[in-house]
């Protein structure tokens, strides 16, 4: 008999949406290597064709300073993806195979005069709700001890990073960069995770692979699923978590060969916020990340509550704590700070909700100062998740790290 379900799915950075958000981001990079304080907003519509490729560019940016050449980040960020070919879905290299569309101007003088104040006075970039969730379910097994995240999103993220990685090494020469994985847990009647019941992974491939296989799709299709399973299946999931009735779906349609990426869908910059936060195990408020700059709250303040969840469950008040923020524009201060802990605490959820406040300062101004989040680091958080993820010693990830002296005065 089957347990109690959850699945949750991630995309990898060569996933149209996803390239969408790395060019986003890539962006937002840029201007704040030239102003950390630059207001940045930023979306990215990608279609390859077989004629000639297209990457619209289209939002507002105001900087003190030289504004990017915005059309080569785009390009530099499509190629570093790995779309560097027409038969591989788009050849973002040069104008010959890709056109680029600029359509960006500068920010609202109406949003402008409540965000550009002294730091701490900083108000809200817009109005909105922010979730961050934290649990428990990663902290039983020693590769993911640390990360206080639902396993289901964790192991697909896991998983579609791990698909870039064995491509970009060459251990899979013939991976692409499109793909997709989905990771189903199975709970046991206590609520506790007892195994992975399925994954699905989809894999983009070099059209040419079944030659190796007198033309066989079936024997191809074999080949790629037993390489999966070795060398990326594996390799992310604990073994204690794989047995012998775990389902691989491996390109579950048959075939998934060249050309694929933008050629085979359009993609969209902020069209995976589920796959960016908690695999649909967290409440999210509507607000993409890739593409702002971190006055604008949808992204500072879900790395703020994320933060402030994270401390929760780690200060051991809560094995499942969800914190929601909401905002007005032009307003520093949030509207209000909820927190719900799901019966898993000792105390209530006022009793935290309060603590919470006392420790964690949620104004625009502060989350940026206490996370340093006016730097270039928001590439690599464009694909992989925004959460559930190791600190970088380069500044990346900051909301994921533990400050020893938060959890003291959440526990005083």
């Amino acid at each position: 008999m089957t347990g109690d379900l959850f699945s949750s799915e991630s995309v990898t950075r060569g996933h149209p949406d996803k390239l969408c958000d790395t060019v986003s981001d890539a962006i937002v990079d840029a201007c704040l290597a030239i102003d950390s304080n630059a207001r940045v907003a930023v979306e990215t519509c990608v279609k390859g064709k077989e004629d000639m490729g297209l990457i619209v560019l289209a939002g507002e940016v105001s900087l003190n300073g030289n504004v990017p050449d915005y059309e080569k980040v785009a390009r530099d960020a499509a190629a570093a993806v790995g779309y560097t070919s027409h038969a591989i879905g788009m050849d973002a290299t040069t104008s010959d195979h890709t056109e680029v569309q600029v359509h960006i101007t500068t920010q609202s003088a109406y949003i402008a005069q409540g965000v550009n104040q002294d730091q701490l006075s900083q108000g809200a970039g817009d109005q909105g709700l922010m979730f961050g969730y934290a649990c428990t379910e990663t902290e039983s097994f020693e590769e993911l001890k640390g990360r206080y995240f639902p396993l289901a999103a964790a192991l697909s993220q896991r998983l579609t990073r791990r698909l870039t990685t064995v491509r970009e090494q060459g251990i899979l020469p013939w991976a692409r960069p499109d793909g997709k994985s989905q990771v189903t847990v199975e709970y046991d009647d206590d609520g506790n995770i007892s195994r992975v019941h399925t994954v699905i992974i989809a894999i983009q491939h070099d059209d040419d692979l079944k030659q190796q296989f007198g033309g066989s799709e079936d024997k191809e299709l074999e080949y790629v699923r037993q390489q999966i399973l070795e060398h990326v299946v594996r390799e992310v999931i604990p073994a204690e978590l794989l047995d012998d009735d775990c389902t691989l779906v491996v390109n579950g349609t048959g075939r998934f060969a060249d050309p694929g990426g933008p050629y085979a869908d359009a993609g969209l910059t902020g069209r995976k916020i589920i796959v960016d936060t908690y695999g649909g195990m967290g409440r999210h408020g509507g607000g993409a990340f890739s593409g702002k700059d971190p006055s604008k709250v949808d992204r500072s303040a879900a790395y703020a509550s994320r933060w402030a969840a994270k401390h929760v469950v780690a200060a051991g008040l809560a094995t499942r704590c969800e914190i929601q923020l909401a905002y007005v524009i032009g307003i520093a201060e949030p509207v209000s700070v909820r927190v719900e802990t799901f019966g898993t605490s000792s105390q209530s959820d006022r009793e935290i909700a309060e603590k919470v406040k006392a420790t964690f300062d949620f104004r625009p101004g502060a989350i940026a100062r206490d996370l340093q989040l006016l730097k270039p680091i928001y590439s690599v958080t464009a694909s992989g998740g925004h959460f559930g993820r190791v600190p970088g010693n380069d500044g990346t990830f900051p909301w994921e790290q533990i400050d020893q002296n938060r959890i003291a005065s959440l526990l005083d």
